[in-house]
């Protein structure tokens, strides 16, 4: 059995430039990955088999998911035969803006190359990868990167050194079609060049007006996030609806996730570093 981490992804910066002509947007964002997240186990087994479970298991219900189109994708670009045997231990919030699906398919890919012996730059495993979504990609390479196009041209960039960080989501799901479908197609600029947390401290997620003008309750999480001491940087990723917080330092972290938990008891928190 091989088990392989599915962290959250975090969009640190997310500047949208333009509608492109087969339907996506050009993109320019900052990605980087928390310690925790999902976790994937995949063996060898007769017959296909796929199972959750965890606290959002309950939102993953059926079989058409990315983790069994990762694993379809992997046995025919590989000529692989062999069924498996998947299990998914699914700890964060489903639609969230954190690639939890992403994430999981990235994970699937990665447990299923050491199975089967493939190196895990193989170029094969990335293009399986940004077929399954524009994400993947970056999920799959699992660390700080600058990704431009769908987000799937990545250039490795220095990581934040396990920068304490607090998610929060407020228990709403927004569709990413509805959020970019609101996004007024202006072109803000580019993420600025440098080190990483000057890069994302000066940039912008394009994305967060329109998700708070879906979901307002977006809105109330940043400003929470925003006002806890010691928050360097308040901000949603992806297209929401999970916020983020950075921290100096894990006392100042641990403090805001108590208070929200005093003031929202309700929304889903995760106590975690950025790397």
């Amino acid at each position: 059995m091989i088990r392989e981490a599915a962290p959250a992804k975090i969009n640190l910066a997310l500047h949208v430039r333009r509608r492109r002509d087969d339907g996506y947007h050009e993109l320019e964002t900052l990605f980087a990955f928390a310690r925790h997240g999902d976790e994937v186990e995949v063996q060898r087994w007769p017959v296909p088999c796929f199972a959750v479970v965890g606290p959002f298991a309950a939102g993953l219900a059926g079989s058409d998911n990315l983790v069994v189109r990762a694993e379809a994708a992997f046995r025919a670009a590989f000529g692989v035969a062999q069924p498996h045997a998947i299990m998914l231990d699914k700890h964060l919030p489903v639609a969230s803006g954190i690639g939890g699906g992403s994430a999981d398919a990235a994970a699937t890919l990665r447990a299923l190359a050491r199975l089967h012996g493939v190196a895990a730059d193989d170029p094969r495993l990335f293009a399986v990868a940004a077929a399954l979504g524009a994400d993947v990609p970056a999920c799959l390479l699992g660390r700080a990167t600058f990704g431009s196009g769908r987000g799937d041209a990545l250039v490795p960039v220095p990581g934040l050194g396990d920068m304490p960080a607090l998610l929060v989501n407020p228990g709403v799901a927004v569709s990413t079609a509805a959020v970019f479908a609101r996004w007024d197609g202006t072109d803000r600029g580019p993420v600025a060049a440098g080190e990483t947390l000057a890069r994302a401290l000066a940039g912008r997620n394009d994305l967060q007006s329109p998700a708070a003008a879906i979901a307002p309750v977006i809105a109330e999480v940043v400003a929470l996030l925003a006002a806890q001491p010691g928050a360097t940087l308040a901000r949603m990723s992806g297209s929401g609806a999970t916020c983020f917080a950075l921290f100096a330092d894990a006392a100042a972290r641990d403090a805001a996730d108590a208070a929200v938990a005093c003031a929202r008891p309700g929304w889903w928190r995760l106590a975690t570093t950025i790397a």
